[in-house]
């Protein structure tokens, strides 16, 4: 009798938690889609807090809704208005914590490394400990950024070799600095962006490229000329704004921003010159800022590069034959969590182009997890900024 009451509330304690993962599961995947849409940041901010009000009613929800009782959903349920609603929820929940939630985690450790990548070479770098003080500064968020374990002063200088199928064979070995997600908002301070900077000068790239969300305030535009303009090229910089830099005073962003010499590509398209071959570069700063670039009179043939602050716009890049799309705004989700990954990516596709490079023939897409953020918080996803070498196909003409 003993063993069968232990039995019964194990499962019906399986039950509740299985309820609760799927709940919360569902509920992610929602905001993530929300937050991939171009709404104004102050719904955006209510819909968060709602989120979390609804994450954390998932105990209370299940525990009065099915009197932590497995029997009321999988067998009968009181005669109430509310019952078959909640049995039907509750079996949608499961479903989410037992077939998509694993099914997904599992494609995404099952996927073959993309072809693309042919080395990945990085230095962890506490810069923290470089600069002799934890550069915390004075954000606003800033309490965040002393909780333990907390990685956001660690970043990592990453060297990534592509191989990319369109590559003029002039380019073999050019060299790109990519940089997306500063958020300067005063946390980390100024001695936190001077080091990384400094550090990406001394790779002295062909070209540089910021993928959006250069500020997160509207004092810190002060801070675009001082350490953007210490990085160094040999053929151009390109940069694009992100949402928040459109929250911000976008105008005054990208004045700045041409100041030191950097050429902003705002939702439209141009050419460059590169060791006598011809480079199409394009920004696509949608869905909040539109029209998409019109490419009617883009050159055939040449190579495309487009710069697009989220990764949501990758069909629009397959769809234009985009060689190299590079893309920030996900943050990597910022906290991601064993086996599992990341949490929050704010995409309309989820989790799916959290961070690294996916190959969406005929387009690679690099996905960078940012140097910042506007809440300063890294657990097993640190700050990045990547050196990319390009190299052709060795079986290209």
């Amino acid at each position: 009798m003993l063993a069968s009451q232990f039995l019964d509330f194990s499962l019906a304690a399986l039950a509740f938690l299985g309820a609760c993962v799927g709940h919360t599961a569902l509920w992610m995947f929602v905001i993530n889609v929300v937050f991939g849409l171009p709404w104004h940041r102050r719904v955006l901010s209510i819909a968060r807090k709602l989120h979390f009000l609804i994450v954390l009613s998932a105990p209370i929800l299940f525990w009065f809704g099915l009197g932590f009782d497995r029997g009321i959903v999988l067998a009968s349920y009181p005669e109430t208005f509310c019952c078959p609603a909640m049995a039907a929820y509750t079996w949608l929940c499961w479903f989410f914590a037992v077939v998509l939630l694993p099914g997904f985690t599992i494609w995404k450790f099952m996927r073959r490394p993309p072809r693309s990548l042919v080395s990945n070479h990085s230095e962890l770098v506490d810069v923290a400990s470089r600069l002799g003080y934890r550069p915390v500064g004075r954000g606003r968020y800033r309490h965040l950024a002393r909780l333990p374990w907390n990685q956001v002063f660690q970043v990592e200088f990453a060297e990534r070799t592509l191989r990319l199928p369109r590559l003029p064979r002039a380019w073999d070995g050019l060299t790109l600095l990519h940089l997306s997600d500063l958020h300067l908002c005063g946390t980390p301070d100024r001695g936190f962006y001077q080091y990384v900077l400094n550090r990406c000068r001394d790779w002295e790239t062909d070209l540089v490229a910021v993928t959006g969300d250069i500020v997160d305030s509207d004092w810190h535009h002060r801070w675009i000329v001082p350490l953007l303009g210490r990085l160094h090229w040999r053929v151009a910089a390109l940069a694009i704004l992100g949402n928040h830099d459109f929250w911000h005073d976008p105008t005054l962003v990208r004045k700045r921003l041409r100041r030191i010499g950097m050429r902003v590509l705002s939702n439209t398209w141009q050419t460059l010159e590169v060791r006598g071959e011809t480079l199409v570069v394009m920004g696509h700063e949608g869905p909040w800022s539109r029209p998409a670039p019109d490419l009617s009179k883009c050159p055939e043939g040449a190579f495309r590069l487009c710069l697009s602050h989220t990764p949501d716009n990758i069909r629009w890049a397959q769809r234009n034959n985009v060689d190299l799309m590079l893309s920030g705004h996900n943050h990597g989700g910022q906290i991601r969590l064993p086996l599992f990954g990341s949490v929050f990516v704010p995409s309309l596709y989820g989790r799916r182009f959290d961070c690294g490079v996916f190959e969406e023939p005929p387009t690679v897409l690099y996905v960078s997890r940012g140097l910042g953020g506007q809440h300063p918080l890294r657990f097993n996803c640190r700050p990045e900024v990547t050196r990319f070498i390009l190299q052709r196909m060795k079986d290209e003409g």
